[in-house]
């Protein structure tokens, strides 16, 4: 399975991205630039953390229009795996291919610290290894993690099952509407998430709740393949 790793000026959690993908699936995985139109090679392409073009005007909002994000949509419509993570999932908004927006945290301030998320959606190639309603301990870092959606956005979310992770009751960290931690597109195949996964795959990090995300991409995709693919 071939991984990428998108960066853009200003990404700072490329390398965290790429060595977790090395660390806990040991998969194939390489460093794709924003100016690059070709995805076609890649079953899971990561959009990571950091400042996009020094989050200037909002969060993604120039980001959005990187050559890349072409290839992305159609990676997307082509049922391959895509998390953005943080300042990802921030660009995912942009470019619509989910659904809300962000909003500056209620506090006004960054937050920068572990966060306990509860697992709301196992039906995802992202979370196929963790248990309905598990608490998992995943940092969070971000001045705006404070997801938004309409009334009507929400109620479809809910019907859909598209709300994957929730901050735990009564420890949402950044307003979120409903507690949302990440969600996902109707399809299933792409994740978007302000927490970092990518800094939680060892208890040496503190704790390594977020590894079995990446392995649980890994098994998936093989499932899907067959049995026989070579790693």
């Amino acid at each position: 399975m071939n991984f990428a790793v998108l960066v853009f000026p200003g990404s700072n959690c490329d390398i965290d991205c790429y060595k977790a993908v090395e660390e806990t699936i040991g998969q194939p995985v390489e460093y794709v630039w924003h100016t690059e139109t070709d995805l076609s090679k890649y079953d899971g392409i990561i959009v990571p953390g950091g400042f996009s073009y020094g989050d200037y005007l909002r969060c993604g909002a120039i980001a959005r229009f990187a050559p890349v994000m072409t290839a992305l949509v159609q990676a997307a419509e082509q049922g391959k795996y895509i998390i953005g993570i943080c300042n990802g999932f921030q660009i995912l908004l942009e470019s619509g291919l989910l659904p809300g927006a962000m909003l500056r945290n209620e506090s006004l301030k960054f937050r920068c610290h572990a966060a306990m998320l509860q697992v709301e959606n196992t039906n995802t190639p992202f979370t196929a290894e963790y248990k309905q309603g598990e608490l998992i301990n995943i940092p969070i870092a971000h001045g705006e993690g404070n997801y938004y959606c309409d009334d009507a956005t929400l109620a479809e979310l809910k019907a859909n099952n598209q709300i994957v992770f929730r901050y735990e009751a009564g420890n949402n960290p950044n307003g979120s509407v409903d507690d949302i931690a990440g969600i996902c597109n109707k399809a299933g195949n792409v994740l978007g998430m302000m927490p970092h996964p990518e800094r939680a795959i060892h208890e040496l990090l503190g704790s390594a709740d977020g590894k079995r995300m990446f392995t649980s991409i890994l098994s998936t995709w093989r499932e899907k393949h067959g049995a026989a693919v070579n790693s």
